[in-house]
């Protein structure tokens, strides 16, 4: 399989985030978990939730705002049901019983060159299933 630019920039923005959620406090379960012929990008966890995250990265020059929308607003109706499915599955086969589970979107804005974090955007439930 060929890499992509974009596939390379949602890995570094993934890698990007989960550094900023463990300096959070969270815990990481996993990266890039497939359930159901469905990925979820990062998965972590505190004393009270599982938490299901979608990483969205965007390069920017200088404004921080896509002409399409900021990127959270790319988790469509679609890739949320995509989502909560994977988690459903995840929990199904995994023991986080005590833990309540929580979607959050992480946005992620890089340079053009991908050299420098401008903003890291941690939106928690940001759906529900």
């Amino acid at each position: 399989m060929i890499r992509t630019k974009t596939v390379d920039i949602g890995r570094l923005g993934e890698k990007y985030a989960a550094r900023f959620l463990k300096k959070e406090g969270y815990k990481l379960i996993g990266k890039n978990i497939h359930c159901s012929h469905n990925e979820i990008d990062l998965i972590i966890k505190d004393k009270n939730f599982i938490v299901f995250v979608e990483v969205k990265t965007r390069t920017t020059d200088d404004d921080l705002f896509s002409p399409y929308g900021s990127p959270a607003k790319a988790v469509n109706y679609n890739k949320q049901r995509r989502t909560i499915t994977a988690a459903r599955t995840f929990l199904k086969s995994n023991n986080y019983s005590s833990h309540q589970p929580r979607f959050d979107v992480v946005e992620v804005y890089i340079d053009k060159n991908c050299k420098k974090i401008l903003n890291i955007n941690h939106i928690i439930n940001a759906f529900g299933a």
